[in-house]
């Protein structure tokens, strides 16, 4: 049975301590975080950030914080990885153009029903189409009734 990476009785580095290669300790702040299954996940923040930097960030963070934080990291690391320049901001920029586009798209295909709808509704209701609905209108009754 593992819990946090580690087996009961002997204790396996996490990727951290692995990459490091430091004896894991039984408070190791990394541990919870970077199991030893995953090493290229600390491998990664460590690149970008440095595994002292990334100590002194968890340690500053109330524990139940601490998850969102080492994803945010990890995140931030591969968008780093593969964009030093830019990063997530890169990303974000990216998508921003997607959107952009996308509704740009949209307001044209929005514009083209509107036109339709208008070029049906200047149809249905020139001179001869209306001639063609009083013809055919019972006596009594309204165009406009429902």
């Amino acid at each position: 049975m593992k819990e946090s990476g580690r087996k009961f009785g002997a204790l396996s580095p996490c990727a951290a301590c692995k990459l490091l290669r430091r004896r894991c300790a039984q408070d190791c702040v990394f541990a919870p975080y970077f199991p030893a299954d995953e090493p290229q996940k600390f491998a990664s923040v460590h690149k970008v950030f440095g595994a002292s930097n990334v100590n002194k960030m968890l340690q500053e963070l109330p524990e139940h914080q601490r998850s969102d934080a080492v994803s945010s990291m990890v995140y931030e690391a591969n968008a780093r990885v593969r964009d030093p320049v830019y990063g997530c901001v890169g990303a974000i920029s990216s998508l921003q153009k997607q959107i952009d586009s996308l509704q740009t798209q949209l307001a044209l295909a929005q514009a083209e029903v509107v036109h339709m709808r208008m070029r049906q509704f200047t149809f249905s209701s020139s001179p001869g189409a209306i001639d063609m609905a009083v013809d055919q209108a019972p006596m009594g009754e309204s165009l406009w009734s429902c």
